[in-house]
């Protein structure tokens, strides 16, 4: 079992700025990815970032330049959010696939809401 807790959801004016973090725990081995996701009202969950353990990072063509994903250790990942838009607004997910023994799994998090608004 692996668990993932987000934290840093909230409500903020347009161009403001956010941080989300993610760590995880459980039966965890090595984690080869960790990333972001976001899925707003009626809409699909798309990628925001991802960020691999050997330091490869991906980000969405929407957000590049104004969002920056980062890990500090093993099992945790951040999103810092600047210039966050309105078209932001959406409940964000941490998502990681982590090895334990001869296991791959891939976990997501419960979800925070970011809303950009004024």
């Amino acid at each position: 079992q692996v668990q993932l807790v987000e934290s840093g959801g909230g409500l903020v004016q347009p161009g403001g700025s956010l941080r989300l973090s993610c760590t995880a725990s459980g039966s965890i081995f090595s984690i080869p990815q960790m990333g972001w996701y976001r899925q707003g009202p009626g809409e699909q969950r798309d990628l925001v970032a991802i960020a691999t353990s050997g330091g490869s990072t991906n980000y969405a063509d929407s957000v590049k330049g104004r969002f920056t994903i980062s890990r500090d250790n093993a099992k945790t990942v951040y999103l810092q959010m600047n210039n966050l838009q309105p078209e932001d607004t959406a409940v964000y997910y941490c998502k990681a696939i982590t090895t334990f023994l001869s296991r791959i799994t891939t976990s997501w998090g419960q979800g925070t809401q970011v809303t950009v608004s004024s």
